[in-house]
């Protein structure tokens, strides 16, 4: 069997970077033979797999996407093969891998009238409509509850396209037995004593996930609270006007930017509360890998994932609509709640259910069938 994945940039550190990483892992670890296609591609190039980075010329973002799926397309063409899997919403796939949300809700929730006036909003919209529309042939893997109503909603996609996966997150964010040794070791790293607070943002697109309600947040700590308090930034972003933001805010001093990292499960040890105030997140990959690290978290309702951390009581939610001044308040109690002990108890629990590792073989396993039923029963 022969698949194709076709994602527009690929970063270490990006969500759907990781996940497209690991399906072609396992693809190949199936016997399938893999192609990749992707505008940039910033990192080694994956072994055992072929890599067809295809430059775009135009100069808007949308313009490069437009130009991308043609060179895709005529590729495929050329070269063949049994299922064409996408990352990004774009023409001519057979598997979309609902990593991002519903670009019409956003469009028609998050920006002014005449922001859909502009030819990147018409642009994203066509692309979104080749997967989502009525008569498209594509299949679609969602990644939570959350998205299947918005987009049947816009679209009218049968429900039959649509197919929930579980979460997939790495076991390595589970605590290991030496827990606490690991997590001395990386606060004696960054200076901090145990009666400093490690506040941690983790994910790359920071607009999208909040971090300047997190900053707002900072600054609305008590003043005792906010001395002996740090807020971290881990993901690959440009921070340029999150930095200018926090100087603005009297609080650049108490925040610090890594960039992306390797060493995330160190930094969710060493924590002492996750936030991922997000304005939409699919999933939220990193709500339950702050739980089961043991990091109580506090995120928006509209997460994926908040449904975990609501279930197991590992944390706070805070309700959409968004509000700052209830933020405010909860950030403190994250941070200061007798509540601490149990709520990581509870999060840590959560690392036994075997359904949270499962997306990636889920995930091949209906490649597998879409693939067979395209090629047919005497094929």
């Amino acid at each position: 069997m022969q698949i194709a994945f076709c994602i527009f940039k690929y970063f270490p550190y990006g969500g759907i970077q990781r996940d497209l990483l690991k399906l072609s892992l396992e693809c190949r670890a199936r016997g399938m033979s893999v192609r990749i296609y992707a505008i940039r591609w910033l990192a080694e190039p994956p072994g055992d797999m072929e890599l067809c980075v295809l430059p775009a010329t135009s100069l808007t973002r949308h313009g490069q996407y437009e130009q991308f799926a043609h060179r895709v397309r005529d590729d495929v063409e050329r070269r063949p093969v049994d299922l064409v899997v996408g990352m990004n919403k774009m023409p001519g796939l057979d598997v979309y891998y609902a990593g991002d949300s519903c670009y019409r809700e956003k469009a028609r929730t998050q920006r002014n009238v005449f922001y859909r006036l502009l030819p990147r909003y018409r642009s994203f919209l066509r692309a979104e409509r080749t997967v989502f529309e009525p008569d498209s042939g594509t299949e679609i893997l969602t990644l939570s509850d959350v998205q299947a109503p918005v987009f049947r909603r816009h679209y009218g996609t049968p429900a039959q396209r649509f197919h929930a996966l579980p979460p997939g997150i790495e076991r390595d964010r589970a605590a290991p037995p030496d827990r606490q040794a690991v997590r001395c070791r990386m606060r004696a790293e960054l200076g901090l004593d145990e009666k400093d607070r490690l506040l941690l943002f983790v994910g790359s697109g920071f607009v999208k996930k909040g971090l300047n309600r997190v900053l707002l947040g900072l600054r609305a700590l008590p003043a005792e609270l906010l001395n002996r308090t740090r807020l971290y930034v881990l993901g690959e972003d440009k921070p340029g006007r999150f930095e200018r933001m926090a100087r603005r805010l009297g609080v650049s001093e108490k925040v610090r930017f890594l960039g992306g990292r390797n060493d995330v499960p160190d930094f969710l040890l060493a924590g002492d509360g996750l936030v991922l105030p997000a304005l939409d997140e699919n999933a939220g990959m990193v709500i339950l890998e702050a739980m089961i690290a043991g990091l109580p978290a506090l995120v928006t309702k509209n997460c994926g994932y908040a449904a975990y951390l609501e279930e197991a009581d590992a944390g706070l939610l805070t309700p959409v609509p968004f509000s700052q001044r209830v933020f405010d308040e909860q950030l403190v109690e994250l941070l200061t709640s007798r509540e601490r002990g149990r709520w990581a108890c509870n999060g840590m629990a959560v690392a036994a259910d075997e359904n949270i590792y499962r997306m990636v073989p889920a995930a091949v396993d209906l490649f597998e069938r879409f693939a067979g039923a395209r090629r047919g029963p005497d094929r």
